[in-house]
C-alpha cells in the first residue's frame, strides 16, 4: 500500500484517484472545486484543505490539471514540502516545455518524476483502462508502473523528460485530423445516397478503417460507445480536443515542423466551439459540416 497525494479530482482525476482507492492505496486529494472534494470524500479519499497538505508526507503525488501553468505553478508550491524520496507523477496533458520544467523543479528538489498523461476519457478513467504515455527516467518509470497498472491497462515508456507529452499531442493530432475525414467521408455517402451502414461496412474493413471509424463512429447506431448514440454527449468533449490540436500546433512551430493538417484540424474544431459546441463530444463536429 502507498500513500499517495492526488491533486486534481475532476472528471479524469477523481476516477483515477478512486480506483487507487479501490486497489488498497490510502489517497489524500485536493481539489479548487468543493462539489469535486465531496464527491472524492465518497469515493473513501481523505481530502485535505490545500495542495500542499495533500503532499505532505507522501510516497507518491499525482497531479492532474488543465493546463501546463496550472502544473508549474502546483509543483512550484508542493515539490518543496514533499519528502525525500516523494515520486512525483503529471498525468495532465499540457505543452511540452512545461512538463520539462516540472522534472526540473522535482530533480532540484532531489525527487524522481514522470510526465505520464493518458488517453481513454472518462470512461476508461472509471473502468481503469488508461493508457499511459510517459516520459522519465527507466528508474522512475518502475516505481510508477505498480500505481499506473491500478488506474490503466498500458504503460508506454516513450523516453526522456518530456516524451510522454510529446506523444500525446501527436496521437490527439492524429485523433482530431481522423475524425474531420470520417465525418466527411459519412457527410458525402450521405449527399451520394449512401447508407450509413454500407459505408462502415466497407471502410470499417479496408484502407479507410481508423479507431475514429471502428471505435468512435460519429454517426449512431454502428458502434455501442459511440457518442453519436447519445446525441453527443461527451465522451472526449471538443474543447479538449481544441486544446490538444493548440499544443501540438504551438510544437510544431517550435520545433519547424510541418503539419497542414492538424492546422486545418484545429481551424474546424475553433470553429465548431465557438458555435456554442466546446461541451459536445469532438466527434459531433459533423453537425457543422452537414451545415446544421
Amino acid at each position: 500500500m502507498a500513500r499517495i497525494g492526488f491533486i486534481g479530482l475532476g472528471n479524469m482525476g477523481g476516477p483515477m484517484a478512486a480506483n487507487l482507492v479501490k486497489a488498497g492505496h490510502e489517497v489524500a486529494g485536493f481539489d479548487l472545486v468543493p462539489f469535486l472534494c465531496d464527491e472524492a470524500r465518497k469515493a473513501g479519499l481523505a481530502v485535505t484543505d490545500s495542495a500542499r497538505a495533500a503532499a505532505q508526507g507522501r510516497d507518491v503525488v499525482i497531479t492532474m490539471l488543465p493546463a501546463g501553468a496550472h502544473v508549474r505553478s502546483c509543483w512550484q508550491d508542493i515539490v518543496p514540502v514533499a519528502a525525500q524520496g516523494t515520486l512525483m507523477i503529471d498525468c495532465s496533458t499540457i505543452d511540452v516545455d512545461s512538463a520539462r520544467a516540472a522534472h526540473d523543479v522535482a530533480a532540484t528538489a532531489g525527487l524522481a518524476s514522470i510526465d505520464a498523461p493518458v488517453s481513454g476519457g472518462t470512461g476508461g478513467a472509471k473502468a481503469g483502462t488508461l493508457t499511459f504515455m510517459c516520459g522519465g527516467t527507466s528508474e522512475a518509470l518502475a516505481r510508477a508502473t505498480p500505481l499506473l497498472e491500478n488506474m490503466g491497462r498500458k504503460i508506454v515508456n516513450c523516453g526522456a523528460a518530456g516524451s510522454g507529452q510529446a506523444a500525446k499531442i501527436c496521437n490527439n493530432m492524429i485523433l482530431g485530423a481522423t475524425m474531420v475525414a470520417t465525418a466527411e467521408a459519412f457527410v458525402l455517402a450521405e449527399s451520394l445516397g449512401l447508407s450509413h451502414r454500407a459505408l462502415f461496412d466497407v471502410a470499417s474493413t479496408s484502407s479507410g478503417q481508423s479507431w475514429s471509424l471502428t471505435s468512435y463512429c460519429p454517426v449512431p447506431e454502428l458502434v455501442p460507445a459511440s457518442p453519436a448514440n447519445h446525441d453527443y454527449k461527451p465522451g472526449f468533449a471538443a474543447a479538449l480536443m481544441l486544446k490538444d490540436l493548440k499544443l501540438a500546433q504551438q510544437a510544431a512551430q517550435a520545433s519547424g515542423a510541418t503539419t497542414p493538417m492538424g492546422a486545418v484540424a484545429l481551424q474546424l474544431f475553433q470553429l465548431f466551439a465557438a458555435n456554442g459546441h466546446a461541451g459536445d463530444d469532438f466527434s459531433g463536429i459533423i453537425n457543422m459540416l452537414r451545415g446544421h
